[in-house]
């Protein structure tokens, strides 16, 4: 490790590579802030000299964890002391902006929210939100391909990359970076490095696509007297906003009534005794006629029953407010420590069965356990959260499997936007058929055939 590391020092110059007691004082992730135990860390500033950190390891053999903006849950970029940890913090810069073709060059370790006000700073807008906006990059969004708040009219990561750069693990550098909506040329290479984790290249560089801008923000809290009303709101606002609706937040009783009347860190804008309750945001660009469309929408559902109860933003302080009761992710560590969380998505038909009967096998086994639940729901997301007491390694995997397994005969997936990491390879299988997962051994062997590249994450060693 020492000569490879005086070999890195003369590529990235001395003060971007970190050992000792510089690296212990970073933590590995953002929810159990436990230090980060990587060997050393190295801080590359552009994509020529990754390329040759990674053409070094690649001689020596070394295993390498891409380091973004470290906010994952999935243990994703855990490193181990006979590893290094690559961070692309250095590598920040909004390269270009072309509001003509609505794009936007960026590299890798941008955080989310600079993109988002470059993009703001020629009059359109970049889709994507996060909670982590502030601290997620973008080559983390892309390596996990997040989802959030807006996937429901926007999509994932995947629909906002036109074209990216990675280096693979022999530091080879592929440069896809197409700045094109159309471009059906060959094998669309992209598409293998979004959502891949960093198991199969370090993404550098992306072509972002933007979209116009939707300045008009309507946002409401209702509260909604069954499941089925809900899902009945959702088909109705579907068709009454169209594609302005952008989020649809559900919150079972068990999330709302923790973080307001419970904890008392919030305010409860509605009253906590309705068993659902949503936050559903439309965007437009017209203020009046987006305004009357939202109100109507909003009459008509009171009307038929589907919400029982409903508050409407009035300013964007208003808006904010509501919108922490659901992002509230610090209220949830501190309420349910230690805490289990979960990312599950599931056709949304099931998912209130779902949550009853893991709701009574959890309070079956674990009598001073206990489960709240919330979700982005319109793209068929659930995020649960779980406490019984104890963090015994032996009690977290019986959790686990009361939430994955189910999923497996409903069509779920055990991941609907944090990804695999560590945390859930040993459950893939549920979620992707044998052949599937084959293919997936196939690629990472012609792309990192000695397993260099965040080993051990997503798939597990393969046997024989």
């Amino acid at each position: 490790m020492d000569a490879l590391l005086k070999e890195i020092t003369a590529i990235v110059g001395a003060s971007n590579v970190l050992t000792g007691e510089d690296v212990s004082a970073r933590r590995a992730d953002w929810l159990t802030g436990a230090p980060c135990r990587a060997g050393a860390i190295v801080r590359p500033g552009s994509t020529s000299e990754l390329a040759a950190v990674m053409r070094v390891c690649h001689a020596a053999r070394q295993p390498v964890v891409t380091h973004g903006g470290l906010t994952g849950l999935m243990h994703g970029a855990e490193a181990d002391p006979d590893e290094l940890a690559v961070s692309l913090e250095r590598m920040t810069a909004i390269e270009a902006v072309d509001p003509v073709s609505a794009t936007l060059t960026v590299q890798a370790g941008a955080p989310l929210e600079s993109v988002q006000q470059a993009a703001e700073a020629v009059g359109l807008q970049f889709a994507l939100d996060l909670g982590a906006r502030g601290s997620c990059t973008i080559g983390g969004n892309i390596a996990t391909n997040a989802g959030g708040i807006r996937v429901i009219r926007y999509g994932m990561m995947r629909q906002q990359v036109l074209g990216l750069e990675a280096v693979l693990a022999d530091g080879s550098v592929v440069s896809s970076m197409n700045r094109m909506l159309k471009n059906n040329a060959g094998f669309d290479l992209k598409q293998l490095f979004i959502g891949s984790e960093g198991t199969l290249g370090i993404v550098t560089r992306a072509v972002l696509r933007l979209h116009p801008p939707t300045p008009d923000v309507q946002t409401a809290l209702v509260a909604c007297p069954s499941f089925e009303d809900l899902t009945g709101l959702l088909g109705h606002l579907g068709r009454s906003l169209g594609g302005s609706l952008a989020a649809f937040e559900a919150m079972w009783q068990s999330h709302y009534r923790l973080l307001t009347q419970e904890s008392g860190r919030h305010t409860p804008p509605l009253s906590p005794e309705a068993p659902f309750y949503v936050l559903f945001e439309s965007l437009g660009s017209d203020p009046e006629s987006h305004g009357t469309q939202f109100a109507l929408a909003l009459e008509r559902a009171l009307e038929d029953g589907l919400i029982s109860d409903a508050v409407l933003a009035q300013s964007d302080s208003q808006r904010q407010g509501l919108w922490s009761i659901r992002e509230d992710i610090e209220g949830l560590i501190q309420a349910l420590s230690p805490l289990l969380a979960f990312d599950v998505s599931l056709p949304i038909p099931e998912m209130h069965r779902y949550v009853a009967t893991l709701e009574e096998a959890l309070a079956h086994d674990w009598p001073q356990g206990r489960m709240v639940t919330f979700g982005h729901l319109g793209d068929g997301n659930l995020h649960i959260s779980i406490t019984v007491g104890t963090a015994d390694p032996a009690a977290r995997r019986a959790v686990e499997h009361l939430v994955y397994t189910p999923l497996a005969k409903l069509g779920g997936s055990v991941s609907a936007e944090h990804g695999i990491g560590l945390e859930k390879r040993n459950y893939l299988g549920l979620s992707r058929t044998p052949e599937e997962i084959t293919l997936m051994h196939t690629l990472k062997r012609a792309l990192d055939p000695h397993g260099l590249l965040n080993r051990h994450k997503v798939l597990a060693p393969k046997q024989g």
